[in-house]
């Protein structure tokens, strides 16, 4: 059941209107928590009955979460952890830390969240990688050509004490923010509506040529430009407009992005090229974390590790039961609603595309930023290590099956 069922009877003017009253961080909270749909007057016990306990007692400290995206429709689409991130902490600290979760763009967006978090605007934010790492160019590091090769990889490196060295660690020097949790997608691409009559793509060479939409990083342009996808900058609110109106074949990014974000009725098919992380993570400005006793850092981390754990198996759930992400695929999803088709290419295929596009095959193409985020790291090969600890565990390796382990510990 999704957040987006359970308010199905809610209008948005009511949904602000009991927000209005008890915050809109305890509304979302209460939907996010309930079982099935809700009347308007559910809705509203539920919000005060949360709100009561929040506020039972006074908070040492108020963080600021700003979220990209997310509202109250879509938080329970793409099972990114934000909000199940913000209740697992204020209970773990008995009130002593209280979230003010703000989001539907309203205070920052997927490219500026990450600047508002280091200037101390907000505290927390949750935002793509992708479209952070114009703000923090060490992020590019997730974003080398199938150094992943599938989901269960990106879980396994996320719980990895290895992501401490490779990821955390400079991603917090350099940009002063700490990387507390992420879901795991692959990026594809998703084509427009004037490929709604053709043939659902099987090979790599259908979508040469096309014109695709990019978002932040420098990484994944390398990998579409060896892909002849002839990656352009186009801002989101165009997006969709340029998928509906053929002005762009398609758009660089991952099956339940185009299900929360309303892509859907503007997308024919989800190409599943998985040729880059489609990562939606949360972090925390590292200078507010330094500035909390020790015992509240610990239940940060332990909120994170949580959130992580909750994110591997809800969004693996999600994929298949809410987006559609699957063939056949379920009735009542959103991809079925919308008629938008999965397009899984063959290993053989997935092969092809690595063979012209990744580090492994075409160095060359890489060798640049490798070394620039080599430098940055301070000295390892991050593709190499990366690419390596990831093939620790079996090609087969489902998504929920991967070992929860808290990374920061040995």
């Amino acid at each position: 059941m999704t957040v987006q069922n359970n308010l199905k009877g809610i209008s948005r003017r009511d949904l602000f209107r009991v927000a209005g009253r008890y915050g809109m961080s305890s509304t979302l909270m209460a939907a996010g928590s309930f079982g099935g749909a809700m009347s308007l007057a559910n809705l509203a016990s539920a919000a005060e009955s949360t709100y009561e306990k929040r506020f039972a007692k006074e908070a040492k400290h108020t963080l600021k979460f700003g979220a990209a995206g997310f509202n109250a429709r879509n938080l329970l689409i793409e099972r990114a952890g934000a909000l199940e991130f913000a209740r697992d902490l204020e209970s773990r600290t008995d009130g002593e830390i209280r979230v003010e979760f703000i989001g539907d763009n309203q205070i920052c967006g997927q490219v500026s969240c990450v600047e508002k978090a280091q200037q101390g605007i907000i505290d927390i934010y949750a935002a793509s990688t992708q479209n952070s790492a114009g703000g923090a160019p060490y992020l590019n590091v997730l974003d080398y050509a199938y150094m992943f090769r599938n989901r269960a990889d990106q879980y396994h490196f996320l719980y990895s004490p290895a992501s401490q060295a490779l990821l955390r660690e400079p991603y917090e020097r350099r940009h002063g923010l700490k990387f507390l949790f992420s879901h795991a997608e692959l990026r594809g691409i998703q084509l427009g509506l004037a490929w709604e009559d053709k043939e659902t793509v099987t090979s790599v060479e259908q979508l040469f040529g096309t014109k695709n939409r990019v978002t932040g990083t420098q990484l994944g342009r390398i990998a579409m430009t060896a892909l002849n996808l002839n990656p352009v900058p186009v801002a989101w609110e165009e997006t969709l407009d340029g998928l509906k109106q053929g002005l762009i074949d398609g758009a660089e990014t991952w099956a339940s992005a185009v299900a929360y974000a309303n892509m859907s009725p503007v997308v024919s098919q989800s190409v599943h090229l998985n040729f880059f992380c489609g990562t939606e993570h949360t972090a925390m400005n590292a200078s507010v974390f330094d500035g909390l006793d020790g015992e509240l850092q610990d239940a940060v981390m332990e909120s994170s590790y949580w959130a992580q754990t909750h994110v591997q198996a809800a969004n693996e759930a999600a994929l298949v039961k809410t987006v559609g992400m699957s063939d056949p695929q379920l009735p009542g999803t959103i991809f079925a609603q919308n008629n938008v088709r999965n397009a899984f290419l063959s290993d053989a295929e997935i092969k092809k595309a690595e063979e012209m596009c990744s580090p492994e095959y075409q160095p060359q193409l890489w060798e640049e930023w490798r070394e620039r985020i080599n430098g940055w790291q301070g000295g390892a090969d991050t593709y190499q290590e990366i690419y390596d600890e990831v093939r620790t565990i079996p090609a087969d390796t489902l998504p929920e099956n991967v070992e929860p382990r808290r990374w920061w510990k040995a």
